[in-house]
């Protein structure tokens, strides 16, 4: 782990632990502790799966550990994207979800590249067809999600590979044209634009030249939510996508964010992502489908985080405490 401040709190330190629903939090913390490597991880997910009182374990056997309090944390919102498609192309579904080419292998094509010069077309790399290419240019942003087809079927779909380029946000450049403030730029306000303005709007999708290839994902019922990093599915308001240098991977983390819809929630640290980076970063996974894109893309809020480690090893971390 790089250099950080570590402290060892109490759980009456946490702002709303006494109100939690624990057992939610347990029922997650399941659904991924069986993965976790470390000895110490191992013998405590043994335990849970014995299903004894939510809050009395935590408070037995973990430790409140905040790393990096001595600045506000960050917490945004991601979501699981849902796309109306087909498995042919027609009239209305004409936008493209490719699978990874096997030639693509470190840096390829640019975005604009790809779309203009039709490298792709008729060689079977289609999963689906879509009918909306700003919403299939979002769905390689949040780089998963489901696409329900007329007969109500669902494919689902994960992050396949990439072309090699950096993610570059269109949202910074219309901040940077001057075309909108900071804080008045989210997905939704993005998405208008680029409708209103089809030719502009383009060109400013081009300006992020990274693109994204899908595969199908299979999970036993096809509304469990998306595969995370452990490669099991999330869940609407538990998972968080966390920097791993920091926060491991299957960790309870205690969430209090701030802002206009105040949360104080114990989460799972389930999921990773590319611009979560830091002990005071969190990405909180608001769902699937429309609704939870709106409610994720205004989330932009202070607070902290506190993540829990079993005694032992929050001992270790904060050998003086």
């Amino acid at each position: 782990m790089p250099q950080v401040s570590a402290e060892i709190l109490r759980f009456d330190d946490l702002d709303g632990w006494a109100e939690d629903d624990h057992e939610a939090a347990l029922d997650v913390f399941l659904n991924t502790c069986p993965d976790m490597t470390d000895g110490e991880w191992l013998r405590l997910c043994a335990l849970a799966q014995q299903r004894p009182a939510a809050r009395t374990f935590f408070e037995l056997f973990f430790r409140p550990v905040m790393y990096g309090g001595e600045g506000d944390a960050l917490f945004t919102g991601y979501f699981e994207p849902e796309l109306d498609g087909s498995r042919v192309r027609t009239g209305r579904f004409r936008y493209p979800v490719y699978r990874l080419p096997p030639e693509v292998t470190g840096l390829w094509r640019t975005r604009q590249e790809i779309e203009e010069s039709g490298v792709l077309e008729g060689r079977g790399l289609e999963i689906a067809w879509v009918d909306d290419s700003v919403e299939l240019f979002f769905l390689q942003v949040q780089g998963s999600g489901r696409i329900r087809l007329r007969d109500g079927s669902v494919i689902r779909v994960g992050y396949g590979g990439r072309n090699g380029h950096e993610y570059r946000s269109v949202g910074q450049e219309l901040v940077r044209r001057g075309i909108y403030q900071p804080h008045q730029v989210s997905a939704q306000v993005i998405r208008n634009w680029v409708r209103r303005n089809p030719v502009e709007g383009r060109a400013l999708l081009y300006h992020n030249p990274s693109y994204v290839f899908f595969r199908v994902i299979r999970t036993r019922n096809p509304e469990d939510g998306p595969l995370g990093a452990m490669n099991r599915s999330i869940t609407t308001m538990r998972s968080i996508a966390v920097d791993p240098d920091f926060t491991p991977l299957g960790a309870p983390v205690w969430i209090e964010k701030d802002g206009e819809a105040p949360l104080r929630r114990l989460m799972i640290a389930q999921d990773t992502g590319s611009a979560i980076q830091g002990p005071q970063r969190a990405d909180i996974f608001y769902g699937t489908g429309d609704a939870a894109g709106r409610e994720a893309g205004r989330i932009r809020d202070p607070g902290r985080m506190i993540v829990l480690l079993p005694i032992e090893l929050a001992n270790l971390a904060v050998p003086e405490a």
